[in-house]
């Protein structure tokens, strides 16, 4: 095709624009409109506006939208919108379906108003909710179906019955995407060359057990049928399928199988229904291959048969195949490829694989470089993966499919062989490329001179003399590839054979086991080529049966049967075929019978078959011969006049392989090649049973002799056993030591022993799953015994000569026209919407030719005036008899009066003799009408049941009901005395409150009148002094709670009233770090308390600051530090949500650690990288920052437990302790970010650097301590021994806050206390006599409380040379955690020795 013409199609070419009205069309969500790539914007829209029957008075324009609820880009007149469409990506042409997905493209109508502007008319998204949930209501049977001009489902319910009427209503059909239609009771599909997403689990849902044409029509509705008439009837079921080539029949072969496996896993699933699936792949791959016509065309004819359990689940299935395409193997016509198994293993195998098979590219390869190699859209290492898990569902182990994978590369390498004529010899030929021998003979496993023998000579016997006669050029070439493709059909008739193994179920092999069964016939479409030759020869008969078969079904059969019930009927004519295959098979001048003929003729030839069918069939209409010299002859078949080339007819009529070949791969050490070689599998199984038992035996009786040779050291040789042991590589033989070598033999052994036995005994108890044995050998093999086509070809017998192709071709559809008889047929006619392949593009000629030849038209016109529902007399009184009036009988008159009484039109049905005939409509009437009756006596019976059960519900009430209001005028009697005295009670009680609650009152006015007016004074020492009352707010010490906030005084009136200080709130949060420190205490308290309890619990938790907790329990948290920090309990909390009150308090201070005066000057610094602590401000700041940094220090040093590192700690903290002041510029903060963060990370780590130096130097110092604290204790023990400090505790007063700190009595202990050397924790000072002493608090006792609250005596050690007992007053100051606090301790002080 030139560039023009390639031009030319792009331009011609139709595409489905999708475009979504909204709201201005009620109930559609999107209307399909064909268009070309130069189609304007305007002719879409004029096209929609008639498909939508829009006001024309209004205007218009189409809208383009890339994602959902996004931006509007409106269209000129003149845009094209195919253009548009085609620069969207490849994911949104996909996936046009989905609402609200990321890249959701489409076009919308909208309405312009007259100013310009558009309008929207609401949210489009939820309109197509709405619009979804609807069409979904309506197709459950919810809601009605709408009214419109929409065509109907069933093409019978035409009114007017034309070839273009019915072209018509498809077309329209099929620009809706729908691509389903009716005629009755049988399916019309149209390939629309695209995937539609009407196939998901919701789709196996809606059409679950529902009448034909309730729905929707759809390839489910016919399986779901098909599945419940068995289970009702009782009775097989067949679905069959046909059409062209390319039409789409095995997809829907396989939503067929799909359904049909869904429908059984609805209650217990056998695990059959994986094997079934897996089967469609692999015969998939192995038997298709992409043609001019179809990219997946199947080049043999299935029927799966699905057997059924009387309950509905599956328990096994079979596979029946014919006539598998040889040729193609090794030749293909233009545009066509090799089967695609070929494909898939040269693209998904791995480097190992491809090193073991010696594979090599597609284009290397003889049989498959002579076309293309590749298909639009093809994924070929995905489709290995699917092929390898396949096969692993239909239970091919791993070493199988390695030897599977290893004769495919043989066939591929085999026809790489190239021959010449040798120089010297005329009738003698060579092998060009003598390197590929070896690579197939390791393949196979043959010997290599043996191989090249076979492929270049033959073995001839002549009388008393045997002869090797080179081949010619020509048939070596023939030879090898008569091999090449024995090889390939032989493989596939194992697959097959093998997955019907695995589909059998015990049940089968037993006669008298009931079977239901759904047979699923995909077989060949009709085929018309450039060039058609035997294969396609074969596959139109079958067509031509198959169109017979529906014939008979639907016209012939149909109208015999009203004929012989004597209903009023006229005929309908319809073209009958049978003349057609009268002219192929009937004898004994059928062409298949002549071409036998001349197969048997040594000296015929092609003219010489050309020749006899002239002369038989010279007048007759269904055979033409071309007017040329032509070799060729034209059948006139059903789908029109094909052209047949007679040009190796009789060669693939007789392709047998020569017993030289056969020999050669017979004497293959593959074990797998061998079987394949086999013809039947019960000798094949037996004879590998046997040769196992004595390969055993052999490997026994040589262990036994080296065990023997081994134990007496006796290295006699014996004679060589007649029984040669297990063949091995030398290779292997070299790898295997004595040890091994046994091992292996015994493990033969074993395998032989199980083998022998499950075999021999077939009432064994012990039942191995896909184990092969005699009994389902024998019967797959019965089954299969009119299929021998591959087996023939290797048929080694002298008497008698294998029978032909078309011979076995003719018995297989014999067969399988007998099953088809036995079963109550559904058709699915299947039919090309295009010849180019293009996706949703409809062409009339071609659909309209394919309606023509299989009398579409015929079809509807019978089902349309004709009685497709049959009952007879009998069937129906059972079905109807809740209609039917009391003792109606099984009669003509009594039914015919039946249907008069309900109203029944004459015209919808008829009366035989035996059989009652109805049309559609009327047995879906009957079927209403049944249903509302069946309705009605549920809800008559429900109705008396429920009335029974009120009226016993109701006497027990009544009769309770009695009770407790004899029950209820006893106790309102009672109560009505009591409350008679409860009055009386109560209004004296309430007179005397009232005047309680008077006086009361009467006395607090005068009172506060008096303390208002200033009556009450008081004289005292010459003072006169006024009540009065102060709100003087006091706080607790230790948590800062308010106490009181009012307190009564009298104030002297000669002196003014006294200031207060007031403390300072309890909050925590959002205030002055001043307003939370103080001398003592110089980090804030809830501060060291989170870090300490961080530092204790959350040191190794991963992610520690990274993390955030709960917001309630943050939440929670933060508002009981506000109220009072102490008695919050940490342990209550997570870890994290800690962590993050602390973040949180950080945020909140009003100014950050590190000021907003030295913002600037931190990031000077950070520029120059010479950052450090400078002081802020206060040295608040400065003591929690230092706080902070080292506790942050801690947590990096754990990085490896916490992945925590300085740089996240410097991310997460650098907002909170290094904020920009609001003066600067947001932008200008952004862009600080990292100048912060870096600036609080060198913090952070040239802390680090300290914090490891100085514990190098603490590390150092405690060795120094402990040397000294060794020489001390040496010089102690000279001196005076430390004495024990007994202070009798009820003499010490309690740390009360009645000293204030400026009190003389704090400032002298405090002053003694801070001259001391050791300010540590739980340390003290004690001054007895004027003497300071500074000693460590042991407590002695076992309780919990601590010493200054303990009642016990409280010990100190200190270092004293006093050692008499002394009465004094003592001042005691110690450092705890809580601070300094002051003790007066009087009375005796004990001062005596430790022992």
């Amino acid at each position: 095709m030139g560039p023009a013409a390639m031009r030319r199609r792009l331009e011609d070419q139709e595409f489905a624009l999708r475009v979504y009205p909204g709201a201005l069309a009620e109930g559609t969500i999107y209307c399909p409109v064909s268009a070309r790539k130069n189609t304007t914007a305007a002719e879409a829209i004029e096209c929609l506006i008639e498909r939508l029957r829009l006001d024309r008075t209004k205007c218009y324009v189409l809208a383009e939208v890339k994602e959902f609820g996004g931006e509007e880009w409106i269209l000129n007149p003149g845009d094209c919108p195919v253009q548009r469409m085609m620069l969207w990506p490849r994911s949104a042409l996909e996936n046009r379906s989905g609402l609200g997905s990321g890249d959701d493209y489409r076009f919308l109508l909208r309405e312009k108003n007259l100013d310009g502007s558009i309008h929207y008319g609401g949210s489009l998204q939820m309109w197509l909710r709405v619009t979804e949930e609807r069409r979904r209501m309506v197709e459950r049977g919810f809601l009605p179906q709408p009214a419109g001009s929409d065509p109907p489902s069933d093409l019978c319910a035409l009114p007017e019955l034309t070839e273009r009427t019915i072209l018509e209503s498809l077309r329209a059909h099929f620009r809706q995407e729908k691509i389903y239609t009716y005629i009755g009771s049988i399916l019309i599909v149209i390939n629309p060359f695209q995937f539609l997403p009407i196939y998901n689990p919701k789709y196996v849902k809606l059409y679950d057990n529902h009448t034909l044409g309730k729905l929707e029509p759809h390839i489910y509705a016919v399986a779901d049928v098909a599945y419940h008439a068995m289970l009702q009837r009782r009775k097989n079921q067949c679905i069959v399928i046909s059409g062209e080539s390319g039409s789409g029949k095995t997809q829907s072969t396989n939503f067929l199988i799909h359904h049909l496996t869904a429908l059984s896993q609805k209650g217990f699933a056998s695990g059959v229904e994986q094997i079934i699936l897996g089967a469609g792949p692999v015969l998939e791959a192995f038997g298709n291959a992409k043609t001019a016509h179809n990219n997946n065309s199947s080049r043999f004819g299935k029927f799966i048969q699905v057997n059924y359990q009387e309950s509905g689940t599956v328990r096994g299935a079979y596979v029946e195949k014919y006539l598998l395409e040889k040729s193609r193997l090794v030749y293909q016509e233009h545009n066509e490829r090799n089967y695609h198994v070929f494909y898939y293993l040269l693209a998904g195998a791995s480097e190992e694989e491809r090193k073991s098979f010696h594979l090599l590219k597609p284009e290397e390869y003889h049989y498959l470089n002579q076309d293309c190699f590749t298909v639009e859209g093809e994924d070929l290492k995905h489709d290995f993966e699917r092929l390898q898990l396949a096969m692993e569902m239909v239970g091919f182990l791993p070493a199988t499919r390695k030897r599977i994978f290893s004769l495919l590369s043989a066939i591929l390498h085999l026809g790489n062989i190239r021959y010449k004529k040798k120089t010297y010899r005329d009738d003698s030929i060579d092998i060009c490329n003598p390197e590929v021998l070896p690579i197939v003979s390791e393949l196979l496993e043959v010997k290599e001179e043996v191989l090249l023998e076979a492929l270049t000579t033959r073995k001839t016997v002549t009388v008393g003399e045997r002869l090797i006669v080179p081949y010619k050029l020509a048939e070596a070439g023939t030879v090898r590839d008569s091999m090449a493709k024995s090889l390939y059909s032989a493989l596939f008739d194992w697959i097959v054979f093998r997955t019907n193994h695995a589909l059998l179920n015990n049940k089968d092999l037993e006669d008298n086991s009931k079977i239901l069964s759904i047979g699923v016939l995909d077989i060949f479409g009709f085929e018309d080529y450039e060039n058609n030759s035997f294969e396609q020869f074969c596959i139109n008969f079958a067509n031509e049966r198959l169109q017979h078969y529906f014939n008979q079904h639907i016209f012939k059969l149909e109208q015999e049967e009203y004929r012989a019930e004597g209903i009023i009927w006229h005929n309908i004519e319809y073209i009958d075929n049978s003349g057609c295959l009268n002219l192929i098979s009937k004898k004994p001048t059928a062409l298949f019978h002549l071409l036998d003929e001349e197969c048997n003729f040594p000296q015929a030839s092609n003219q010489t078959l050309l020749d006899k069918f002239k002369r038989q069939h010279e007048g007759n209409s269904y055979i033409e011969f071309p007017a040329v010299m032509e070799s060729a002859f034209i059948i006139r078949h059903y789908a029109g006049k094909v052209k047949y080339g007679v040009k190796d007819f009789r060669e693939k009529n007789t392709d047998h392989m020569r017993p030289d070949i056969v020999a050669l791969l017979k004497s293959s050490k593959n074990a797998f090649v061998c079987s394949l070689m086999g013809i039947d599998p019960v000798a094949t199984f037996r004879w590998a049973v046997l040769r196992a038992y004595f390969r055993a035996l052999v490997a026994f009786r040589e262990a036994g002799r080296r065990h023997t040779h081994k134990k007496t050291g006796e290295g006699k040789k014996k004679k060589k056993s007649i029984f040669s042991p297990p063949r091995c590589s030398d290779e292997t033989r070299k790898n295997l030591t004595p040890k091994t070598h046994l091992n292996r033999e015994k493990i033969m052994i074993i395998i032989s022993i199980i083998i022998i036995i499950t075999s021999r005994n077939e009432n064994n108890k012990y039942k191995y799953t896909h184990l092969l044995d005699v009994k389902s050998l024998r019967y797959l093999s019965s089954v299969t015994l009119h299929d021998r086509i591959t087996k023939s070809l290797l048929h080694l017998h002298k008497k008698k000569k294998p029978p032909s192709i078309s011979a076995q071709f003719q018995a297989s559809l014999n067969k399988l026209m007998e099953t088809l008889d036995q079963s109550e047929p559904y058709f699915v006619k299947c039919f090309r919407s295009n010849a180019e392949k293009l996706p949703l593009r409809f062409n009339d000629g071609l659909v309209l030719r394919q309606l023509r030849y299989t009398g579409m038209l015929e079809t509807v016109r019978i089902r349309q005036s004709g009685y497709s529902i049959k009952y007879t007399f009998q069937d129906f009184v059972r079905h109807f008899h809740v209609l039917l009036p009391r003792g109606t009988s099984p009669t003509k008159s009594g039914i015919r009066e039946f249907f008069r009484r309900i109203h029944l039109p004459p015209a919808g049905y008829q009366v035989g003799n035996t059989t009652v005939f109805l049309r559609e409509v009327e047995r879906q009437r009957l079927q209403t009408l049944l249903h509302q009756e069946v309705l009605r006596r549920i809800v008559a019976l429900q109705r008396r049941f429920r009335a029974v059960l009120e009226r016993k519900r109701f006497v027990d009430m009544r009769r309770a009901a009695v009770c407790l209001q004899a029950a209820w005028r006893s106790f309102r009697d009672r109560c009505r005395r009591r409350c008679a005295a409860a009055v009386t009670v109560q209004a004296a009680w309430r007179g005397f409150w009232e005047r309680s609650r008077y006086c009361r009152t009467h006395g607090a006015v005068t009172r506060l009148q008096a303390m208002a007016r200033g009556h009450l004074v008081e004289e005292h020492n010459g003072h006169i002094f006024k009540s009065t009352q102060y709100s003087i707010p006091t706080y607790c010490e230790y948590c800062s709670s308010l106490i009181w906030m009012m307190d009564r005084a009298c104030v002297c009136k000669r002196e003014d009233a006294s200031l207060y200080d007031p403390e300072l709130s309890s909050r925590q949060y959002g205030v002055e770090l001043s307003r939370l420190t103080s001398e003592e205490r110089t980090v804030p308290q809830l501060v060291e308390k989170l870090i300490n309890y961080i530092e204790m619990h959350g040191l190794y938790t991963e992610g520690i600051y990274r993390k955030s907790g709960s917001t309630n329990k943050i939440k929670e948290l933060r508002q009981g530090l506000d109220t009072d920090v102490s008695i919050v309990s940490l342990d209550d909390y997570n870890i994290h949500v800690i962590a993050s009150v602390l973040k949180q308090w950080l945020r909140d201070l009003p100014s950050p650690l590190m000021t907003f005066e030295l913002y600037e000057e931190f990031l000077r610094a950070m520029g120059e990288l010479t950052v450090s602590l400078h002081p802020p401000p206060t040295l608040t700041h400065l003591s929690t920052l230092e706080r902070l940094i080292f506790h942050l220090v801690r947590i990096a040093l754990q990085e490896e437990t916490n992945r925590m590192s300085s740089n996240a700690l410097a991310i997460v903290f650098a907002p909170c302790i290094l904020r920009c002041p609001d003066t600067i510029d947001p932008l200008q903060s952004v862009q600080d970010i990292s100048k912060t963060t870096a600036c609080v990370e060198l913090i952070i780590n040239e802390q680090m650097g300290k914090y490891k130096a100085r514990l190098k130097d603490i590390n150092s110092l405690e060795f120094a301590e402990s040397k000294a604290k060794s020489r001390l204790t040496l010089v102690r023990k000279s001196m005076v021994r430390p004495g024990l400090l007994d202070i009798d505790p009820g003499c010490v007063s309690s740390p009360v806050a009645k000293y204030s700190r400026s009190s003389d009595l704090w400032r002298r202990c405090a002053t003694s206390y801070e001259d001391t050397s050791t300010r540590k924790e739980n340390h003290c000072v004690v001054c007895v006599s004027g003497k300071t002493f500074i000693g460590k608090i042991q407590t002695t006792y076992s309780r919990a409380s601590r010493f200054f609250f303990s009642a016990d005596q409280l010990h100190l050690n200190f270092a004293s040379t006093s050692r008499s007992s002394e009465s004094t007053k003592v001042l005691l100051t110690t450092s705890t955690k809580r601070g300094p606090y002051l003790y007066i301790i009087t009375g005796a002080i004990n001062v005596f020795t430790v022992i």
